[in-house]
């Protein structure tokens, strides 16, 4: 089997546990050297990835707000993350699947991304379940795979749009988080976004390789390209405060990182 198959075989895979084992063996066999990359046929039109039949997908208005002092809080917030994990599985494979005629590094980053995401959603699915819940008991949005399928058309967008902005809002949000389950006590929850904060910050730095890469093949500048594409896809999606330091090393500029600022301040 070609990389190709084998990960839209990831990407469809509509159980939970099916995902998880298929990326797994998948990331292995790559690893291997058995799965070949050339492609006997194009990519299929985007659609809808596999996934269970829970949780059920709503607005993002729908969502209730809980804190995370409570126990159904703390759990609601951890099945968040953990929906957002499940999702960036998706966003991985069909990074690998969708865009053919890239350098091999481009496959071997986005399998091990695929990997580490699935590892990081079965972590947070243990902690649920030591807390009584599991994935599914909460409802969830869909926003990380739309934006997913408006960027299917060119892998240069996609780099900017999906990891460069919707996952590295992640690298903002996740150090408050880790602070408020530290003041609770939570160092179980606590250990675990610290693994996925670090690994994460790689994570988004493969879009910024990938994103340079693409706008360097097209004779693009990328800091005038990623900001337009911001401008015009994505501006509802930033907003602040920054974590300036995990973004630097996510290699975000400081071109960039005052754009990102004056952005956010036009939303206010």
């Amino acid at each position: 089997m070609d990389l190709f198959q084998a990960a839209h075989r990831c990407l469809m895979a509509s159980t939970v546990d099916a995902k998880l084992t298929l990326t797994h063996e998948t990331g292995e066999a790559f690893q291997r050297g058995q799965l070949s990359l050339q492609a006997p046929s194009p990519p299929e039109p985007i659609g809808e990835p596999g996934r269970p039949k829970r949780p059920r997908l709503v607005s993002p208005r729908e969502l209730p707000h809980r804190g995370l002092g409570t126990a159904i809080g703390r759990a609601g917030f951890l099945h968040a993350i953990a929906h957002i994990e499940f999702n960036a599985i998706n966003l991985a494979w069909d990074a690998v699947y969708r865009f053919r005629d890239m350098p091999d590094r481009f496959y071997a980053d986005w399998v091990s991304v695929a990997v580490d995401e699935a590892r990081h959603f079965r972590l947070l699915d243990d902690r649920l379940g030591q807390l009584g819940y599991r994935y599914g008991d909460f409802d969830g949005h869909d926003g990380l795979w739309q934006m997913t399928v408006k960027t299917a058309h060119c892998c240069r967008t996609r780099m900017a749009l999906v990891p460069r902005v919707l996952e590295a809002r992640g690298l903002d949000v996740t150090p408050g988080m880790i602070e408020k389950l530290t003041a609770l006590g939570d160092t179980e929850s606590v250990a675990i976004l610290d693994t996925i904060l670090r690994e994460e910050v790689a994570h988004v730095a493969a879009g910024t390789r990938w994103f340079e890469w693409c706008c360097g093949r097209d004779g693009i500048a990328p800091e005038a390209e990623f900001v337009r594409l911001i401008t015009e896809h994505a501006q509802g999606a930033i907003r602040g405060p920054f974590n300036r330091s995990a973004r630097r090393v996510a290699g975000f500029g400081d071109g960039e990182m005052a754009a990102l600022i004056r952005l956010a301040d036009t939303r206010r």
